[in-house]
C-alpha cells in the first residue's frame, strides 16, 4: 500500500522534446518520424494504464458482487464519483480480461506488452488462438505490433485455414500467388451465406482460382448476403409468399443480382421508415393535444408554434424539399385501418 502511495507522488516519466512545427529546417520525414516515436510511447503507456484500470474496476465490481446489494449499486456509485461511464468501465474490464487470458495461457510474456499499440492489443484479444500465438511470437521478438500487423496475420491465417476455400486457393495463398488480403474479405462474406450458396461460389473459385475471380466472388457473396438479409425483413414479400430463392436464381441467371439485392434492401428500409414515421406521427398528435390544453391568450407565441407544427399530426402532411418556392412539394397522407 505504501508503494502505491509513493508511486502517486512521482510524476509519469513522459517528457518529450517535440520538433518545432514552424522550423522549416527540419525535413518533413524527420519531423513526422520524431512525432511517431513520441506517439508510440504514449500509446504504449496508455495501453498499460488501461489494463490496470480494468483490473481495478474488476476488483471493485467483484467485491460488490460478493458483499453488495445484488444490483451493483456500490460499483455504479464508484464509477459516478470518478465520472466514468458504465460502457467505458466494461471496456477497460474487457481489456484487462484479455490481457490476463493471454498472459495466463502463456501466449504472451508481460515484457512483450510494451510492443503493442492499444488498438492492436484489443484486436489481438479478439483474434483466434492461432493468430494470437503468431502475434505474440512477433511481439516477443521485439517487433512493433500495430493493427496493420494483426490484420495481416489474421488474413494470412484465414487464407490458410478456412474450410470455405478450395485447396487450389490455399496453395496459391501459401506461395503468395493470391494475396491473403483479398482472400480474407471473400471468406468473411461467404460465411454469411447458407451452405447451398457457399458451394456454388466455391465451384466458381475452384474453376478459376485467380485474383479477378476472387474479387468477383467477394462482390457476389456480398450482394447475396444483402439480398437474403433484406428479403427476410420485407413484410410485403412474406405476405405475398414470394419464392425468394427462385427469384434469386433468376436474378443471378440474367446478371442483375446487384440490382435485385439493392431493391429488397431499399424496400426493407422504407418499410422500417414508414413504421418509424407512423410512431412519430402518433407522438406528435399526443404532444400537440397536451400542449393545446395548456396554451391560450396568455401564450400567443407558444400557440403560434403549436399552430405551425400541429399539421404534422394531421392526416395530410406537407413539406417543401428546399427553401426555393419553385421546388417540389411533398404531401404524405396517413390512414389508419384496424
Amino acid at each position: 500500500m505504501n508503494d502505491l502511495a509513493e508511486a502517486l507522488q512521482q510524476p509519469a516519466d513522459l517528457n518529450f522534446e517535440l520538433p518545432d512545427p514552424e522550423d522549416e529546417g527540419i525535413p518533413e520525414m524527420e519531423f513526422l518520424s520524431q512525432l511517431d516515436v513520441a506517439w508510440q510511447v504514449c500509446d504504449r503507456f496508455d495501453l498499460q494504464t488501461e489494463i490496470w484500470r480494468g483490473r481495478i474496476l474488476r476488483a471493485v465490481r467483484d467485491r460488490e458482487k460478493k458483499g453488495g446489494d445484488g444490483r451493483g449499486t456500490g460499483f455504479l456509485n464508484w464509477l459516478k464519483e470518478r465520472e466514468i461511464s458504465k460502457s467505458q468501465a466494461y471496456s477497460w474490464i474487457q481489456l484487462a480480461n484479455s490481457a490476463d487470458t493471454l498472459l495466463e495461457d502463456g501466449k504472451l510474456q508481460p515484457s512483450a506488452i510494451k510492443n503493442f499499440s492499444k488498438r492492436a492489443f484489443v484486436e489481438t484479444s479478439k483474434a483466434s488462438p492461432e493468430v494470437q500465438q503468431m502475434v505474440s511470437e512477433a511481439a516477443e521478438k521485439g517487433d512493433r505490433i500495430t493493427r496493420r500487423e494483426v490484420k495481416q496475420l489474421t488474413d494470412e491465417w484465414t487464407a490458410m485455414s478456412s474450410e470455405l476455400l478450395p485447396q487450389s486457393v490455399r496453395e496459391k495463398a501459401a506461395d503468395n500467388t493470391l494475396p491473403p488480403r483479398y482472400i480474407a474479405p471473400m471468406v468473411k462474406e461467404m460465411e454469411k451465406l447458407p451452405l447451398s450458396h457457399q458451394k456454388s461460389l466455391q465451384k466458381e473459385i475452384a474453376a478459376n482460382p485467380d485474383l479477378d475471380t476472387l474479387k468477383q466472388v467477394t462482390t457476389e457473396a456480398r450482394n447475396l448476403a444483402k439480398y437474403l438479409k433484406g428479403a427476410a425483413q420485407v413484410q410485403a414479400l412474406e405476405r405475398d409468399q414470394v419464392d425468394i430463392e427462385t427469384a434469386l436464381e433468376e436474378a443471378q441467371r440474367i446478371g442483375c443480382l446487384n440490382i435485385a439485392a439493392d431493391l429488397v434492401n431499399q424496400a426493407s428500409q422504407i418499410e422500417q421508415t414508414i413504421a418509424k414515421l407512423y410512431m412519430t406521427w402518433k407522438r406528435i398528435n399526443n404532444l400537440a393535444d397536451r400542449l393545446y390544453v395548456d396554451t391560450g391568450a396568455s401564450t400567443p407565441s407558444l400557440r403560434s408554434l403549436l399552430d405551425c407544427l400541429e399539421p404534422f399530426g394531421g392526416e395530410v402532411m406537407e413539406i417543401q424539399l428546399s427553401g426555393n418556392a419553385s421546388d417540389r412539394v411533398i404531401r404524405l397522407q396517413i390512414q389508419e385501418t384496424s
